[in-house]
């Protein structure tokens, strides 16, 4: 049971989970919280077509020992599309960024899973002051490590919304091979608009085009670790090891996952997740 009133519940023996909409200036924003409030923040950053109920697995595995914050992108799960239809990753990274002041957040480690990736690294190039350090799961490097559709054109785009089976048609590269694509990922892909669906998208592979990720990471100097399914069918898994261009970035594949593990395999990806947080999270705890 969820509540969208901004009050925790209790569902059994799960730990409450509070959400709310936040009324930005760029569009509402919805955020769900788990975990000690006064425990380290940890900010999960979904990819295109996805929502904050993607992490839904991981979260009773990273909420024991921090404040987990999870946020539905402009245009995606519960939020609003962004005023004036502004998808820019740039612009995404902004209204995280605002979301996190509303939240009074000083201080996070931002986790993004794929295209989310994109706009974690966004927000610590804008706000480097409020990022402490970046979790970069299966997200592509640059346009060269893309691994091309084998339809020649996207499915479900020449109508909307597009029928399950499109969707999951469309959706089988984003998963290891044999992988059952979630009927409740279906749904929400389905309730997007058209313009939420293509524009996103078009803004992540724009901003990739500008400059390649490993480029943009080493100007920031921040701590990084990046985790990579090696049975990704989006991104080729070897491209992963460009990240090494960054000064001390940490790269782990994941044997037998594809390009969701936040969902293939929740246990193993938090606990590459954690290993790496427990070294660069501030204990909020000692300083309140």
């Amino acid at each position: 049971m969820t509540t969208h009133d901004g009050q925790p519940h209790a569902n059994g023996d799960v730990p409450a989970t509070e959400e709310s909409l936040l009324h930005l200036d760029s569009g509402d924003i919805h955020v769900c919280q788990d975990g000690p409030r006064d425990a380290p923040a940890l900010l999960l950053i979904h990819g295109s077509a996805a929502s904050a109920r993607s992490w839904a697995a991981m979260v009773p595995l990273l909420a024991a020992s921090h404040r987990v914050i999870r946020i539905d992108l402009p245009g995606h799960g519960l939020s609003s599309e962004p005023a004036g239809g502004d998808y820019e990753t740039l612009a995404q990274g902004r209204a995280v960024g605002t979301a996190l002041d509303r939240l009074g957040v000083e201080q996070a480690v931002v986790v993004g899973h794929s295209s989310g990736g994109y706009t974690a690294t966004a927000l610590a190039e804008q706000r480097p002051g409020l990022v402490t350090a970046l979790v970069l799961i299966n997200t592509g490097p640059s346009l060269d490590a893309f691994i091309p559709p084998e339809a020649s054109e996207p499915i479900g785009l020449s109508q909307w919304p597009p029928t399950d089976e499109q969707i999951r048609q469309l959706a089988s590269t984003g998963f290891r091979e044999g992988y059952e694509i979630p009927q409740d990922l279906v749904d929400e892909v389905r309730g997007m608009t058209r313009r939420a669906f293509t524009t996103s998208m078009q803004a992540s592979l724009a901003y990739l085009s500008r400059q390649a990720l490993p480029g943009r990471l080493a100007a920031l100097g921040m701590p990084l670790r990046v985790i990579f399914g090696d049975q990704d069918r989006r991104w080729r898994p070897s491209s992963a090891a460009s990240y090494r261009a960054v000064p001390g970035a940490e790269i782990e594949w994941l044997p037998g996952a594809g390009h969701t593990p936040i969902l293939e395999d929740p246990p193993r990806t938090a606990a590459l997740l954690l290993a790496f947080t427990v070294t660069h999270t501030a204990d909020v705890r000692k300083t309140t």
